[in-house]
């Protein structure tokens, strides 16, 4: 089969709107139409439940049948490009921000962020996090000079909407009610050991752990928090953070 076969075979495997490609031939006929239909089904299907497994939180939103055929508009424009189906989906939230019928549930891109990022987190690197008490060696005026290597699996989600509950709503973590206060929620994701966990930060968190894992240095990272918000609390977010396993090294 020529490269310009095996891309035409490609594109139409996930793009039903393109014809069969020129060529093709089965055992059972010179007009394999019927069985190539069939192996795009298989495809398709098997493309989907592998989003679908990714977003699940995003499929409990939607429902299954909306969800699906929201995945295969994504499959159609953006198909695979590596046999490996790990990172695969990595840019569905993006689609699914920009996508027409989506538009009345505008915190559904960051939910299924929130989703992309415990996917990483599952399949990042181990390493043991690392321990608070390093802290208790470091001379105090040394200590807003220190940088902090974060965990492997460490990322932040930041989102203007109630992501991290509704997220937890439709996953099974809490259950399910009417969320009064909409105001925006942050999370840190990480797996400090086996299980991938969800941290909600408290205000200024966010950007005072990105400025951290971004190279800053801790007294960069305060002062950028506190010029964010006011009422930042230094200790108790370096404690969060410690207790999560957020931090891998020390320096």
């Amino acid at each position: 089969m020529s490269l310009t076969t095996q891309s035409e075979f490609a594109a139409a495997l996930v793009n039903p709107d393109l014809a069969v490609p020129a060529g093709l031939t089965a055992w059972n006929g010179p007009q394999p139409a019927r069985r190539f239909g069939v192996y795009r089904n298989n495809v398709a299907i098997g493309l989907i439940g592998a989003l679908a497994s990714r977003f699940p939180a995003a499929e409990s939103i939607v429902g299954k049948e909306f969800f699906a055929a929201m995945a295969h508009e994504f499959i159609r424009l953006h198909p695979p490009r590596s046999p490996l189906l790990l990172a695969y989906g990595d840019d569905f939230p993006e689609f699914v921000e920009g996508f027409e019928p989506t538009r009345e549930i505008p915190y559904l891109p960051d939910v299924m962020r929130l989703e992309a990022a415990r996917r990483r987190a599952y399949h990042a690197a181990d390493a043991l996090p690392a321990d608070a008490a390093l802290l208790a060696i470091v001379e105090p005026e040394g200590l807003s000079k220190l940088k902090f290597a974060p965990h492997p699996s460490a990322s932040v989600v930041r989102s203007a909407h109630p992501a991290v509950t509704i997220w937890a709503m439709n996953t099974g973590e809490i259950e399910l009610a009417d969320i009064a206060d909409w105001t925006g929620e942050d999370a840190l994701v990480v797996r400090p050991e086996m299980i991938v966990e969800v941290h909600r930060l408290p205000p200024g968190g966010a950007s005072f752990l990105e400025k951290l894992f971004a190279g800053a240095d801790l007294g960069s990272a305060f002062e950028t928090s506190l010029a964010e918000t006011a009422d930042f609390d230094l200790s108790a977010n370096l404690a969060g953070a410690f207790t999560a396993g957020t931090f891998m090294a020390i320096r």
